[in-house]
């Protein structure tokens, strides 16, 4: 009997995946045939509706056919040379810096991690300062100096909490690591410190958490802040650009910092991301004869990724995907609101645009990752763990977000509605047996 595609996989490729956010328990035999629109088809021939895609690049849907077509029709023409420039870089570096307000020189780069990165080392390099300012809750890659303090368990808040072994105790020693949406502890971090501070980088939206929106006046404080004491604002808007606001969620918040970075949404699925900022930042870099920052990557500008990002935003332009895909948003929040009251569940449904998450906790929407430590993991990664077999979707990791593309319609949305509703009976069903046998083996031990 030939051996499946995840027994093959297992053999080869450690642990079965190529990222360890897609090792996903009690889904280890998931494997994926084909995706198109809002769906993909798993091994096992069902067709689901993916609500997780892929941490949300495919903002159009999966293999969009007017991004498909402009790909081709560049392989056909141009692929990976290496030297000079191609008119399509040039013309979406055009484009970023005309719809992106805090753009005025771009970069490219084949992942948001490597923008994340440059952007770091950029402002270290301007300033000549050590020190880096993340938030609790935010993700910007995979890179030593903000590799932690992520999804933290209650006892590692406000240590230094490294998502890996294998970084070096001086990197994380000049990471500072804050409270997100409390300028106080900014303004006195800043007051102590901000001589020695070279960046300040944030996710506008810490999405990585799911979401928690930036309270009144927050975001204008730490730009005032930064302005200040001559710290590199930088804004990580690889999940929230492009996607919330084709000028990133800075042009709704009105609110520009010093650096952007990029991706995601951007090549609807191809791999690109870019960082782009002031003009005397950016030309700091060795991309301009005698730059003193380092900038290379074989893969930077590739022509496909290119054609990719310039369809998606051409689509964007002339097409009704942002009022589309805010309604479904706006929809499934409120109906999903509803299903949980009447279900009698604690459950705060929060989201911005086209992001939707589902947090089991009593009070109002959350503001803090201190608020988050409420969330009720068990439901949370129970009930997504039993959509899939009801055709439908949703990662099943603590606080991961969710979100709706082009593709999706009023019926995903239904089908949405009506498989949550029947996962979460029963994942509250098997809590209340696992707890009835508790209590059956408790009774029996007090009875010997």
């Amino acid at each position: 009997m030939a051996q499946s595609v995840h027994d093959r996989a297992m053999l080869v490729i450690p642990g079965g995946v190529n990222s360890g956010q897609r090792s996903v328990p009690t889904l280890e035999n998931l494997v994926i045939v084909s995706a198109s629109g809002a769906r993909f088809t798993d091994g096992d021939g069902r067709d689901v509706v993916d609500y997780h895609a892929a941490f949300g690049p495919p903002l159009l849907g999966h293999n969009d056919p007017d991004v498909n077509a402009a790909v081709i029709d560049s392989l056909n023409r141009v692929d990976l040379c290496g030297v000079g420039v191609t008119e399509g870089e040039v013309e979406l570096a055009e484009q970023l810096v005309e719809i992106v307000p805090s753009m005025e020189r771009v970069l490219l780069t084949s992942t948001g991690s490597e923008a994340t990165f440059h952007a770091l080392r950029l402002a270290r390099a301007a300033t000549g300062r050590r020190y880096v300012v993340k938030f609790q809750g935010c993700y910007h890659g995979w890179h030593d100096a903000v590799s932690l303090n992520v999804i933290s368990a209650p006892e590692m808040v406000g240590r230094p909490d490294p998502i890996s072994r294998g970084i070096l105790p001086e990197v994380l020693d000049s990471t500072i690591v804050l409270p997100f949406n409390d300028a106080a502890a900014v303004r006195r971090c800043f007051e102590e410190r901000g001589d020695e501070i070279a960046a300040l980088i944030l996710e506008p939206i810490p999405h990585n958490v799911g979401c928690l929106l930036p309270v009144d006046g927050y975001l204008e404080e730490l730009r005032r802040i930064c302005t200040e004491h001559g710290t590199v604002l930088v804004f990580d808007e690889v999940i929230s650009g492009i996607r919330h606001n084709i000028g990133g969620y800075q042009a709704i918040a009105g609110v520009q910092p010093d650096l952007t970075t990029i991706g995601k949404a951007l090549g609807n699925g191809q791999p690109i991301a870019a960082i782009g900022g002031k003009a005397a930042l950016m030309e700091e870099f060795s991309s301009r004869p005698g730059g003193s920052v380092f900038f290379a990557g074989t893969y930077n500008g590739h022509p496909a990724p290119v054609a990719a990002a310039l369809a998606t935003l051409k689509k964007l332009r002339s097409e009704p995907v942002h009022e589309h895909i805010f309604r479904l948003g706006d929809r499934a929040r409120s109906e999903l609101s509803a299903l949980y009251a009447s279900l009698n569940i604690p459950a705060q449904v929060v989201g911005y645009g086209s992001v939707f998450v589902t947090y089991f906790m009593p009070g109002g929407p959350p503001e803090t990752y201190g608020d988050l430590l409420a969330n009720d993991i068990g439901m949370f990664v129970g009930y997504r763990r039993r959509l899939l077999r009801h055709g439908v979707f949703e990662l099943p990791l603590n606080l991961k977000r969710s979100h709706i593309s082009y593709a999706h319609t009023d019926s995903d949305i239904d089908r949405l509605l009506q498989a949550t509703e029947v996962a979460v009976k029963e994942a509250q069903a098997q809590r209340g047996d696992e707890q009835l046998g508790h209590a059956s083996s408790m009774g029996g031990a007090e009875l010997q």
